[in-house]
């Protein structure tokens, strides 16, 4: 007998991980670690004491409400309505144990044996190894060379099988920040066949466009066909302690409730205490966040002419991503573990994030720059520019 997670990748970041066993990097050329969209620092000592506080009541150590603290609940609801123009109610809002689980959560409300989901490639694996593992497809719905999905594409790959399409914006692995008419076009493709549009928000606090991502939450009924999905981890660096939310409608949350209270029974305490405290304080801490992400993002393109002066392409770059294209022979799986070897960089092929019967991955590298302040990513370009690997022919570079 052969299992769902037998059939399943092994976790791509575990797998990279292995390629440094043996290593050594010396003085003067240490490891830069770009495979992981994580922070590494810990939260902001305000944060922290807070944590400390919350840890000294009683009830943070007790099982709570499986769909959330209500407190927690009801301040989401809030700052999500201003923040999108829009209305989302607290019975709208699901806390889940990070935004991972939230994705799973929704997906096994939404779907049975067999049936199919959308996703557009390059994709989140996580996404891809949650539905394998559910018995349900993936369809994977291809992107042009600005990462941007069409709805109209979408539209041919819809069966009586599809339950959603799910979305990634800002996007992980590509970076793009998805357009509203892109979004509104997936949402009334979505409402028109009577499937429902997912978008996978977790990077979102670090968007750059000054105005909110999109405008579906202005539809009234919006609840009708949007799910959305949220991560706490990257506005407040709480990785370590799992909090995420879904904003759906209210019966369906009704369903990813008996999903919750079987796998995890609650969100942890402590961690929905630290979102809702950074929520409620740490606004301005987190606008000096992203801030330093866009100058991050900004120091990619200012690095970017010594890459393209070799061959490479910067396909997309956003919130923590850079997605490139690179000019050599070899795929990309067979060059990262090298990567690590000769350049001491630690990146994600493009193979990871693709089909394996899809090519233009082999092409491809992710960056998740988060953790690599401006000079890191000079000295992460120029030692990428001095790779002298042989080229792929002109025919196979394009």
């Amino acid at each position: 007998m052969t299992t769902r997670t037998q059939t399943t990748f092994a976790p791509p970041v575990m797998e990279a991980r292995r390629w440094l066993d043996g290593v050594s990097f010396p003085d003067n050329m240490p490891l830069i670690n770009v495979s992981q969209a994580a922070p590494v620092d810990p939260p902001p000592a305000p944060l922290r004491q807070a944590m400390a506080d919350a840890l000294t009541q009683p009830d943070t150590h007790l099982y709570g409400p499986v769909l959330g603290l209500p407190a927690l609940r009801d301040e989401l609801s809030t700052q999500w309505s201003v923040h999108y123009g829009g209305a989302a109610r607290p019975d709208q809002i699901a806390i889940t144990s990070g935004c991972n689980q939230a994705f799973a959560a929704a997906i096994t409300a939404l779907c049975d044996q067999g049936d199919e989901v959308i996703l557009p490639t390059p994709w989140y694996f996580n996404h891809k190894m949650w539905l394998d593992m559910s018995g349900v497809t993936a369809v994977p719905l291809q992107t042009g060379a600005d990462l941007i999905p069409d709805a109209e594409q979408a539209r041919a790959l819809i069966t009586p099988k599809t339950r959603a399409i799910a979305l990634v914006s800002p996007n992980n692995p590509g970076g793009v920040e998805y357009p509203d008419s892109a979004l509104k076009a997936f949402f009334a493709l979505a409402r028109e066949t009577g499937i429902k549009l997912m978008v996978d928000e977790t990077y979102r606090d670090f968007d750059a466009r000054p105005a909110p991502p999109h405008s579906l939450l202005s539809d009234p009924n919006w609840d009708d066909t949007l799910i959305q999905l949220y991560s706490f981890s990257k506005a407040y660096r709480l990785t370590g302690h799992r909090v995420g939310a879904i904003v759906a409608n209210a019966s369906l949350l009704s369903e990813i409730e008996k999903f919750l209270d079987t796998v995890a029974i609650c969100p942890p305490q402590l961690g929905q205490k630290a979102a809702l405290w950074g929520l409620q304080h740490l606004g301005d801490w987190l606008a000096g966040e992203r801030l330093e992400i866009l100058d991050r993002r900004a120091a990619i393109h200012d690095a970017m002419p010594i890459l393209e002066q070799k061959g490479w392409v910067l396909m997309g770059c956003g919130a923590y991503f850079a997605y490139l294209q690179h000019p050599f022979a070899e795929s990309s799986a067979t060059l990262a573990p090298k990567l690590v070897q000769k350049a001491g960089i630690l990146a994600l092929p493009g193979t990871m994030f693709n089909p394996a019967n899809d090519t233009s991955g082999e092409r491809q590298f992710r960056i998740a720059f988060a953790n690599v302040d401006r000079a890191g990513i000079t000295t992460l370009f120029d030692r990428l520019a001095a790779l002298d690997w042989p080229l792929a022919s002109p025919a196979s570079a394009t």
